[in-house]
């Protein structure tokens, strides 16, 4: 397979997430302003998640600008990563319909966590697969950002059972992190 269809097929799956998200969001029968207030808990969590969706596609797109072969082991960790991100639409949409509840909240935060860890796993086996002295392994050096998301995210899970604004805060700071394209790769693809 071609390092091309990986990515059609991993952007054809993105899309169609994008979509399951934005079909969540009910509109409202009342013609007044009022009328949506109660979605507006749906809409915050749509927001952040259409966030999150977005900034995994701008990054797995600058990762396979420095890809030069795929192979098995590439593909499957790329479909673990797509299946984790498959999986937001439907914490987003709880969380969401709770108003931000403890429990919807963690699980949202597991749904970050895992997809967080299966994009350091593809990371990794690109890696691999490009060697370690390759422009990928370069520029993804140590990856603290990646890390310190993943710490960010265990903690907010931990706190959604304490305070849901603070574990919610926590991921909009992961957001925020990486809301401006990783330019490690660019800057050595270019270099």
């Amino acid at each position: 397979m071609s390092k091309g269809r990986l990515e059609a097929f991993s952007d054809g799956v993105i899309a169609i997430i994008i979509t399951i998200m934005v079909l969540e969001l009910t509109i409202p029968h009342e013609t007044g302003l009022d009328a949506l207030r109660p979605l507006v808990p749906k809409f915050l969590s749509y927001v952040l998640s259409f966030i999150f969706i977005g900034i995994y596609w701008n990054n797995h797109h600058h990762l396979f600008q420095a890809v030069r072969q795929i192979n098995g082991r590439i593909l499957w960790a790329n479909m673990n990563l797509l299946f984790w991100l498959s999986l937001i639409p439907f914490a987003t949409g709880w969380m969401g319909e709770n108003h931000f509840a403890p429990w919807p909240v963690a699980l949202y935060g597991m749904s970050l966590l895992l997809t967080g860890f299966a994009y350091v796993i593809l990371c990794r086996i690109l890696i691999t697969c490009q060697g370690a002295d390759s422009t990928l392994s370069a520029a993804i050096g140590r990856d603290f950002k990646g890390k310190a998301s993943l710490v960010l995210y265990a903690a907010a899970i931990s706190l959604s059972f304490v305070n849901t604004w603070i574990a919610c805060a926590l991921y909009v700071l992961v957001a925020a992190l990486w809301f401006i394209p990783d330019s490690r790769i660019e800057k050595r693809l270019a270099g």
